[in-house]
């Protein structure tokens, strides 16, 4: 995607100097908006901090940033023993996307079986292709859903049809959350560069305000037309037909179509629901476990610290150019904080899965007409 009329990916490989290995490189996520930052990772070790920090983030973006993490575990160690360590080191990370783990079990089940000294090879190159398929995957998501848009656009009134269509998002599902494209607003980006007169509610998505951040900051250099909100204005504006589609990613989605996405989702679909706003979630097959059925009761939801909550980063007012953004403490040193970073939206709040495949029912039905018979 565009950043300063330049084209970025999330991540990507380079040499590590002269040493004949391969380091990889990713965008700083934490400094965004305010700087564009990128970032050398040479270990494993490196790899597994960069996504517990959030240097990177997102669901489809951890899995690959994980499978290029035992690519460096292996360059160092290709031993049965140092892959085992990596994979538990990585997984580890982040417990609530799926994605991490389905890209770890991919790398790890296709060097197992192979000689050690060919191990880190075939790790890097298996990791390269979840990466492409990632991009193409993107790209066929915004496809299916700009024809979702079109036809939700071209069915309201005609005194309305001059109107901008007005999509509401929450948290990040964009480029910066995939390796491009990405998941909920990459139909977003193909509906602004179809022409098609497009207006995004940006909601702000505390504690970490990805949205006001993150999305933010994508949509404005894609040049794409966008308002950030309060999370709470959301119900306010679906009221009032302000909203003409919810649009979502998801960190996991289970066989029966339960979405689990960035804390505040479940509040989004109960305003859409109740105002008949459709509820559409973005998604690659990476992202749903096939494992899981009920959502609620099986998917484990990651608490992150406190301080995210009771802290606030950003720059100070009248900050000069290129200064670095700071922690403001908003809550009283006595007040505790709790910070579930996820909640689960069910199936039935749900208008419709957009995948790589095409769009399908949330229900196990309608999962099992794109993906077939998964055991």
């Amino acid at each position: 995607m565009n950043i300063d009329g330049k084209a970025w990916r999330t991540i990507w490989l380079e040499p590590d100097g002269g040493s004949g290995l391969s380091a990889v490189g990713v965008i700083d996520q934490t400094l965004l908006p305010h700087q564009f930052t990128t970032r050398i990772l040479r270990s494993c070790d490196q790899a597994a901090e960069a996504i517990s920090t959030m240097v990177v983030r997102g669901a489809p973006l951890i899995g690959v940033t994980g499978a290029y993490g035992l690519m460096l575990a292996l360059q160092v160690d290709p031993s049965d023993a140092a892959l085992a360590a990596a994979f538990e080191q990585l997984n580890a990370t982040r417990p609530t996307a799926v994605n991490l783990r389905w890209a770890l079990e991919r790398v790890r089940a296709k060097v197992q079986p192979l000689p050690p000294l060919e191990r880190a090879a075939a790790a890097q190159a298996e990791a390269a292709l979840i990466a492409e398929e990632d991009v193409a995957m993107g790209e066929a998501i915004g496809e299916h859903g700009l024809a979702i848009f079109q036809q939700l656009a071209a069915a309201r009134p005609a005194e309305r049809q001059a109107e901008p269509f007005n999509v509401l998002t929450h948290c990040n599902a964009g480029w910066l959350a995939t390796v491009d494209w990405g998941t909920a607003l990459a139909p977003i980006y193909k509906a602004h560069r179809a022409g098609m007169k497009i207006h995004v509610w940006v909601d702000e998505t505390r504690p970490r305000n990805q949205g006001a951040s993150l999305t933010a900051y994508e949509l404005g250099r894609e040049g794409v037309p966008h308002t950030v909100i309060v999370d709470n204005a959301g119900g306010h504006l679906m009221q009032h037909g302000q909203v003409d589609a919810v649009i979502v990613g998801s960190d996991r989605t289970t066989r029966t179509g339960d979405v689990c996405n960035k804390i505040g989702t479940y509040l989004k679909a109960l305003a859409a629901h109740d105002n008949g706003v459709p509820f559409y979630v973005a998604l690659p097959a990476s992202t749903i476990d096939w494992t899981i059925a009920d959502g609620v009761a099986e998917i484990p939801i990651e608490a992150r610290s406190a301080a995210e909550v009771t802290h606030i980063q950003g720059l100070l007012a009248d900050a000069p150019p290129g200064s670095k953004p700071v922690s403001v403490q908003v809550t009283p040193n006595a007040s505790a904080a709790f910070n579930p970073a996820f909640d689960v939206t069910p199936a039935r709040l749900v208008t419709g899965l957009i995948t790589e495949r095409g769009v399908a029912p949330a229900t196990p039905e309608g999962l099992r007409q794109l993906y077939g018979p998964v055991d």
